[in-house]
């Protein structure tokens, strides 16, 4: 679950940066899911075989610390990392610092209300 000011606005944001898509869109609850999924996939394939998707939900205060929990986006090998990240910053992603060593094989990004992510180096797996 994703606190946010603005559920629409962060489910919208997020479906944009990872290709997916909001199935289910209030003011008070978004929910996002992978982009191959549609709405036979809904009906034909049991829930749990679809895998997580992402639910933003409204609260009242502002984001005040690291999160505990935040997104590693790991771009395979064929893809160019830093266009992505370019990408991901034409969308309102900012860099941030959160302590991390100068060479780290991350970078550590927020998306537009705050939240910490990281796109990681390129590999295969």
């Amino acid at each position: 679950m994703v606190d946010c000011h603005d559920v629409r606005k962060q489910a919208d944001w997020w479906a944009e940066a990872l290709g997916w898509k909001t199935i289910y869109a209030t003011d008070d609850e978004c929910v996002n899911v992978p982009g191959w999924v549609d709405e036979d996939s809904l009906k034909d394939v049991p829930w749990e075989r679809i895998g997580p998707g992402m639910v933003f939900v409204p609260v009242p205060e502002g984001k005040t610390v690291k999160n505990r929990l935040h997104l590693d986006l790991a771009p395979h090998t064929s893809q160019d990392r830093d266009a992505e990240i370019a990408r991901l910053e034409s969308l309102g992603a900012r860099r941030a610092d959160v302590g991390q060593p100068a060479d780290a094989s991350f970078t550590v990004l927020t998306d537009p209300e705050g939240n910490e992510f990281c796109v990681l180096s390129s590999r295969d797996a």
